[in-house]
């Protein structure tokens, strides 16, 4: 049996003085009729704070699971899957996490098909983040997230947030217009956020010209 590790499934804290980013939560809030929405980028660039400030300002259903190495071990992802789903609605997951505590569980087919089935029972939509994604490396999860994708219900909306492109169908995805993506490039501070940054974070008063520079 696993022992769940409870901090996994709670939603990060951030800091009160962080530079608003309304645009990419705009574009997040754009995101919530396809289905993946993927934040990738390296280490350093805000992707789990964005995340975290999107759900702050839009209030949605929204399960969390912070992943790491250990979670490459097919049984205790899926385990920790059911256990974040059921941080939004109890029903969900329980007789997944059930059948894998069992000395023989079913087909995983069968196991995922009963969870997005109870999904899809929801009247509400909900929102599933894995954070850091990029440490799962284990092809049988990969494989599971896959079959989540193909056989996606409307209520369900996955966030990956993750340091390299994940081993998922992006470029069919990318043309079916069933994916938003927000990159490096668009995590990067535009001039008038490194101005607030500096200003309002830091505390510095400095020229346009200094601000430009340093952005």
């Amino acid at each position: 049996m696993v022992e769940l590790l409870r901090t996994k499934l709670l939603i990060p804290q951030t800091r009160g003085n962080i530079v608003p980013r309304l645009r990419l939560v705009d574009l997040l809030n754009t995101g919530l009729d396809k289905k993946l929405m993927l934040i990738a980028a390296p280490a350093g660039f805000g992707k789990t704070t964005l995340v975290v400030e999107w759900l702050k300002q839009t209030n949605p259903p929204a399960a969390w699971l912070s992943l790491d190495e250990a979670d490459n071990d097919l049984p205790r992802f899926l385990i920790y899957l059911a256990a974040a789903m059921q941080q939004v609605d109890e029903e969900i997951g329980l007789t997944l996490r059930s059948a894998l505590q069992s000395p023989q569980p079913p087909a995983i087919e069968k196991l995922l098909t009963g969870l997005l089935n109870e999904i899809a029972t929801r009247k509400d939509p909900v929102i599933l983040v894995l954070d850091d994604y990029h440490l799962l490396t284990e092809a049988a999860i990969f494989e599971v997230m896959e079959f989540l994708l193909h056989h996606h219900p409307l209520q369900l909306h996955l966030v990956l947030t993750t340091r390299e492109d994940p081993d998922l169908p992006l470029a069919r995805l990318r043309a079916r217009d069933q994916l938003i993506e927000i990159r490096a490039r668009d995590l990067r501070f535009t001039p008038g956020e490194a101005d607030t940054f500096f200003r309002d974070v830091m505390g510095l008063t400095l020229s346009r010209q200094d601000i430009a520079e340093l952005e």
